[in-house]
């Protein structure tokens, strides 16, 4: 499974626009991106839409599937009763509590139609 690098796409946003010589306001007015936003995502703190992805590959000249890294799906790890991290528990455990909810709310329904 790929999934998008977040360091990466940071690294290569950064990387690709000081490598062309343009600041984040000259990118901001070449993508209609805010600057803020841009300073955000080259500090790995925001995460763009795709269609702000595919202005920045375009304007700072990038292939978006570079950023993109091979990565085992941890939710099979996890029903494969191997060891889990924390982040396998957290992700196990939280699809547990929106079960738990998603049945809570059925059984709500079924309550309030008298069924």
């Amino acid at each position: 499974m790929k999934r998008l690098s977040l360091e990466k796409m940071a690294n290569v946003i950064r990387d690709s626009r000081t490598a062309m010589g343009i600041t984040q306001d000259e990118l901001s007015k070449k993508t209609g991106i805010n600057r803020q936003m841009i300073g955000r995502m080259e500090q790995n703190k925001y995460i763009p839409s795709i269609l702000q992805l595919e202005e920045l590959a375009n304007a700072l000249k990038f292939d978006i599937t570079s950023l993109f890294e091979d990565s085992e799906p941890a939710v099979y790890t996890a029903f494969r009763k191997s060891e889990m991290s924390l982040e396998e528990q957290a992700g196990v455990d939280h699809m547990f509590e929106m079960m738990r909810a998603a049945k809570q709310q059925i059984l709500l329904r079924k309550a309030l139609r008298h069924e």
